[in-house]
């Protein structure tokens, strides 16, 4: 096994390029249609509407979670996500110290990307971008969007468990079946909450719009901290329970 240092930079650099070309595909997407729209405005991706907007999005962050799946997954499992470290740890998988490591190294790495988006492609993704912010959309409550990202999350916990915790799972196939299952549901959700599934990807453009002058989306941040990291927890003890042999 990896040293934890070296896991800890894959996660580090797995997260980076999670919100890079994720939030990056949002960014465009709103930066495109905000100048076919008329007057430039700051926008967040909770103002997106289009299923074919938000199928694009999910594609691009289904496919560069497979490239890292496939690309660093043998060195730290490719977490990328803190909500999936916390419930591997609830569940007795992870120890503590490899948990706050990955945590941290998710958070930050998550920072880098957005910074290095911005640095990419100009004012125009914080002013106008928001940095692929999430924020949920008009009319969706605070406990409506937690409950969507309870949703989501479990989901993709679920399947998480299934294809590359389980010694049971096929080999080879868990990074394109996990990329397509957060490309199916950011399709479905993110029109309602911008579908995180991850505090980390919500974690990094928050912070860099408030460090480069974009939108402020800290208020509803809590949203995605507390419906992902129920929705896994609820999930890897569900998998737990149905899979346990009698």
């Amino acid at each position: 096994m990896a040293s934890l240092m070296k896991r800890s930079v894959a996660e580090l650099v797995g997260t980076l390029l999670l919100v890079y070309f994720g939030c990056g595909a949002a960014v465009i997407t709103l930066t495109t249609a905000a100048r076919e729209s008329g007057p430039l405005q700051s926008l967040t991706i909770g103002s997106l509407g289009g299923l074919g907007d938000w199928l694009a999005i999910g594609l691009a962050f289904g496919i560069v979670i497979a490239a890292v799946i496939y690309g660093l997954g043998r060195v730290s499992g490719a977490h990328i996500n803190p909500a999936v470290t916390i419930a591997l740890f609830a569940s007795k998988r992870f120890p503590v110290t490899d948990t706050v490591a990955y945590v941290v190294a998710q958070m930050v790495g998550a920072l880098l990307g957005s910074i290095l988006f911005y640095l990419s492609a100009g004012m125009d993704a914080v002013t106008i971008g928001g940095l692929g912010a999430t924020a949920p959309a008009g009319g969706i409550t605070f406990g409506m969007a937690v409950l969507a990202e309870v949703i989501g999350t479990f989901v993709l916990m679920m399947v998480i468990m299934g294809v590359a915790v389980d010694e049971k799972a096929p080999p080879g196939f868990a990074g394109l079946i996990i990329g397509l299952t957060v490309a199916g549901i950011i399709t479905t959700i993110g029109g309602l909450t911008g579908s995180s599934l991850n505090p980390a990807r919500s974690f990094g453009p928050a912070v860099g719009d408030l460090l480069l002058g974009g939108p402020d989306v800290m208020g509803a941040f809590p949203i995605y901290i507390i419906g992902p990291v129920i929705g896994a927890l609820i999930a890897v003890f569900f998998y737990d329970w149905v899979v346990k042999e009698n």
